[in-house]
């Protein structure tokens, strides 16, 4: 990179953590609570699109893992009285456990077949959760509430109090920036190679060797973990848990936010949650009587416009700019 280009990046980087640090004062409460949501989806999307965009396992029951990473979250604050942010390392760890268990027996899958196998772990968790003997963890179909995380200090800004919401939202983004850290870091060095080698040529990734079986279990692990942080997060952002909220449509969400964000593409994930997120909201206020039809036809448009996702777009503007300058 030119010393002309880096200064700029700098200088870019600079001015969207400043608008990142003043937005939640800009708007109301709901809508921060919208912003945290979007930062909880997009670590989501972040740990689903390092098994299926960089590893090329497909997946369709990271809802799943969401909703133990929530339930692990919750049982630790409601019964035991665990701090919230002590909640996220143990999330962690539960669902790295138990993905890594599940993605093993996977290995003799591929393609289709592991999506299929994975949405059925998707459409089984929900009932599981509700189970009468766990009831007394999980609250059943009752779920658990939870009380927000007050901010450690109080201080007004632009004539807007410092409340949970907003707190939760700088908790958020530290998390959110951490992990997108470690995924930039881990992803784009040897281990990220590796990804990319076992998905295009596992022949030859096994013949420079990569023990495929352990290589693949862990990358399942690890993107179970993720999301199970995710979704530990989710929960004490939204302070409320309860099987009906992780439905299979939470795992096919994820997954277009993938898709939306872009394959293989780490800041995708932020684009992906951002779609998640708002777009059924506006599909539902074009259309009260269809709006899964309409969030339907507007996805459509998106993939015809953008059939690389949203990063794949910047990318050739990016490229296209770039030669016109150098030309």
């Amino acid at each position: 990179m030119k010393p002309l280009d880096r200064k700029w990046v700098w200088l870019w980087s600079a001015l969207l953590l400043v608008v990142l640090l003043v937005l939640p004062f800009l708007v109301k409460n709901y809508r921060v609570f919208q912003f945290n949501l979007v930062l909880v989806y997009a670590i989501a999307i972040l740990g689903l699109n390092m098994l299926t965009g960089f590893n090329g396992q497909i997946s369709l029951g990271h809802g799943a893992f969401y909703a133990f990473g929530a339930y692990t979250a919750a049982i630790l604050m409601d019964k035991l009285g665990v701090p919230y942010w002590a909640t996220l390392p143990a999330a962690f760890v539960v669902c790295f456990v138990f993905g890594f268990l599940v993605g093993f027996p996977a290995l003799r899958l591929a393609g289709h077949y592991l999506a299929l196998a994975t949405f059925a772990l998707a459409l089984a968790v929900p009932q599981l959760l509700k189970y009468k003997h766990i009831e007394h963890l999980t609250g059943g179909v009752q779920g658990i509430v939870l009380n927000k995380p007050e901010p450690p200090f109080d201080f007004r800004f632009l004539d807007q109090p410092f409340s949970a919401d907003r707190w939760l939202y700088y908790f958020s983004l530290a998390v959110a920036g951490l992990m997108f850290l470690i995924a930039w870091n881990l992803l784009r060095g040897r281990v990220g190679r590796a990804l990319i080698a076992v998905r295009d040529h596992p022949i030859a990734a096994t013949a420079m060797g990569i023990n495929l079986p352990v290589f693949k279990s862990l990358t399942f692990g690890t993107s179970a973990g993720i999301t199970g942080l995710a979704g530990a997060l989710g929960a004490i952002v939204v302070a409320f848990v309860s099987p009906d909220s992780f439905t299979v449509n939470l795992s096919i969400f994820l997954l277009v936010g993938v898709v939306v964000g872009g394959l293989a593409s780490i800041p995708g994930a932020i684009f992906g949650g951002i779609f998640i997120q708002f777009v059924p909201n506006i599909a539902d206020e074009i259309s009260k009587s269809a709006p899964a039809a309409i969030y339907g036809i507007l996805l459509i448009g998106f993939m015809y416009l953008l059939p690389t996702g949203v990063m794949g777009g910047l990318y050739k503007v990016w490229a296209r700019l770039r030669a016109k300058t150098a030309g």
